[in-house]
């Protein structure tokens, strides 16, 4: 069959099909990120996230990697909580102008090479005028640039992927067919801390010579059983390539295995900066080494000597000696690292850095695949004997903003194309640890056909006794509509975030402060809509009530909660008007993550005759309404 697939040409005319939506929705994006620069103006990309002003200005300096850096502090105002900087995005510094209406002036270029709160460090060119960063009048600031640089690596993974022989060249011809995928057989391996289906897929795992997919709905254990995979599959190969979409998610993973007893190598810097996080990191690693004093002495030696003005005769041959010998130290300390190192983990794209060049790996595991671009997977699959995918096709999709490439299939992953075209390597995991029975219920029936289990220990889970674990309050009995913010900023719905306060207030009253504070009940507040987010936090700061337990409340989008659980989740669902328009709450994946967080109470808000013109809605409003009768 596959070479039936070859003669046809269908896995290149896939591919080529990616390639024209990827290209789509690369003009879109940046159609899009220019127009907005430009129409929005600076307050609204500060107060979006995407930009930082007034900026102050750190030291400069050379990192490990011999990068030059610039440390960059925000000036923070209360109100200035939230922003979208991270590891690897492209930045421009840029200054004001004392007058406002003269615009600002754009200075240099740099990538982000760490963040922690309000201070940022950011990698810019050797030839950087970092002068320009020292004014006497106007401000300067910095702002996210367009990332040109993933797009042209998924570009290029997609040609070297239709160009490819040898295994690339099977991996590929085998996903787009539906030939059976190899395995190894022999007899189950028990574990006494996996349940059955953690069991299974584990099993399953082993035995892929070619591909298997972990399917874990929420809750049911898919890092634990992603760990133990591989973990077990160190026990047969020396070394992994451990990658997932964003940063955040290779974090999540890289800990888990460091917990495991595992040596990690995490190329790029964490999301959340630790001590434990760190010092796992590529850099940090690199700069521990006993041998990395000796090349920092070198490097300096080489700065020094291309600052000469005056070149001596035997200039050249001191900074080629002095270069081969910072070579050779480099060489040297990267083979002990990735000697040592049992997991290289990455982003996607992060697998394209020049450190993995020419490195080859037994296997591939790919989390939260599920939210990954079919071209963002090709990265790294170039690098791996087989693939191991795990994440969940029925929660968060990759975001695509094109909707004409949305509709030709690019938010359809490969792990669903796998899925589907080979179910038999797909392994669902079935026993859930978090939420309570009939929370879990809905999205079990609605999403994974009524195969979700709870376990015993959480089925009754609850705060109150007697208490209803979902609750959906009309807020259509309170007049309030939806209103627009600006052209790209989003809705906000006033009256519902006020309900949604209250509500959460009312519920904190009847639990009692004591109980809330003594066994630390924590709350997550939902909304699709990042304009009500801000307003939300901003109501919570404001409300004396809720002073003592403002440690215990994070508000944010579905997105900011993926792979997070709360105690208590209170989602606000904004839309709220006479044409029953719900925009992305169509959704029906975010729904299921925010949803699904909540281990023992959630309170839903939402105007009824808007949502249940929808029939997941009116589904949903219909199974708690049931579910009154039943308590």
């Amino acid at each position: 069959m596959i070479a039936k697939a070859e003669q046809t040409g269908v896995p290149i005319l896939e591919l080529q099909r990616q390639r024209a939506l990827l290209q789509m929705e690369y003009e879109e994006e940046r159609r899009t990120f220019m127009q907005h620069k430009e129409a929005i103006g600076m307050q609204r990309l500060v107060s979006r996230g995407d930009a930082w002003l007034p900026v102050r200005i750190g030291k400069s300096y050379y990192n490990s990697l011999n990068q030059l850096c610039v440390e960059v502090f925000r000036n923070v105002t209360e109100e200035d909580t939230d922003h979208n900087f991270e590891f690897g995005r492209p930045v421009q510094f840029f200054k004001t102008q004392p007058q406002p209406q003269t615009g600002i002036t754009a200075l240099f270029s740099g990538t982000v090479s760490y963040v922690d709160g309000d201070r940022m460090v950011v990698s810019v060119p050797d030839n950087a005028a970092l002068a320009d960063l020292q004014v006497s009048e106007g401000q300067i600031g910095i702002q996210l640039s367009f990332d040109e640089t993933s797009y042209r690596l998924m570009f290029e993974a997609l040609e070297r992927t239709m160009r490819a022989k040898g295994r690339l060249g099977y991996l590929r011809d085998l996903f787009y067919s539906r030939q059976q995928a190899a395995a190894f057989t022999f007899p189950d391996m028990g574990f006494d801390y996996l349940n059955k289906t953690q069991e299974r897929a584990v099993n399953e795992v082993l035995r892929a010579k070619d591909v298997a997919i972990v399917h874990g709905p929420p809750g049911t254990g898919k890092t634990t059983t992603l760990v133990e995979a591989i973990y077990e599959t160190l026990r047969r190969e020396s070394q992994v390539l451990v990658c997932a979409q964003s940063n955040m998610a290779v974090d999540w993973i890289s800990e888990k295995l460091v917990d495991r007893g595992l040596n990690v190598l995490r190329i790029g810097n964490p999301t959340r900066v630790d001590d434990k996080m760190l010092s796992f990191t590529y850099e940090r690693r690199f700069e521990a080494h006993p041998d990395y004093p000796h090349l920092w002495a070198i490097r300096k030696a080489i700065r020094e000597l291309r600052s000469q003005r005056k070149r001596s005769d035997n200039w050249h041959q001191k900074m080629d000696r002095l270069k081969s010998r910072a070579t050779e130290l480099e060489i040297r300390i990267n083979a002990e690292l990735f000697g040592e190192a049992r997991v290289i983990a990455c982003t996607l794209v992060g697998s394209a850095n020049r450190l993995l060049d020419g490195m080859k790996f037994g296997t591939l595991f790919i989390d939260e695949a599920a939210q990954a671009l079919e071209a963002a997977c090709w990265i790294p699959i170039r690098r791996a004997g087989r693939v191991i995918f795990a994440g969940d096709h029925c929660q968060l999709p990759p975001t695509v903003k094109c909707y004409e490439a949305l509709k030709g299939g690019l938010g359809r992953t490969l792990m669903e194309r796998i899925a589907s075209e080979k179910p038999e390597v797909v392994t669902l995991l079935r026993i859930q640890y978090r939420m309570n029975e009939d929370i879990m219920r809905f999205s079990s029936d609605w999403f994974y056909h009524n195969q979700m289990v709870a376990a015993p220990e959480v089925q009754h889970r609850s705060i109150l006794d007697l208490d209803r674990p979902i609750t959906w309050i009309d807020t259509s009995e309170y007049e309030g509509k939806e209103e627009f913010i600006g052209e790209s900023f989003g809705r906000i719905n006033k009256t519902e975030a006020m309900l949604t306060i209250l509500s959460l207030q009312a519920y904190f009253e009847l639990i009692g402060k004591e109980r809330i504070l003594q066994e630390r009940l924590d709350v997550g507040i939902i909304s699709p809509y990042r304009a009500q987010v801000q307003y939300l936090r901003q109501q919570i700061r404001k409300r004396e009530f809720f002073k003592p337990f403002r440690s215990f409340i994070s508000v944010n989008t579905v997105d900011g909660f993926q792979g997070q659980e709360r105690d208590i989740i209170v989602i606000s669902l904004v839309r709220s008007n006479d044409e029953g328009q719900i925009g992305f709450l169509r959704d029906l994946r975010r729904m299921n993550v925010a949803i699904t967080r909540a281990r023992m109470k959630l309170i839903i808000l939402g105007d009824r005759p808007t949502l249940t013109r929808h029939p997941f809605y009116q589904k949903l409003w219909e199974y708690v309404e049931e579910l009154k009768i039943e308590n």
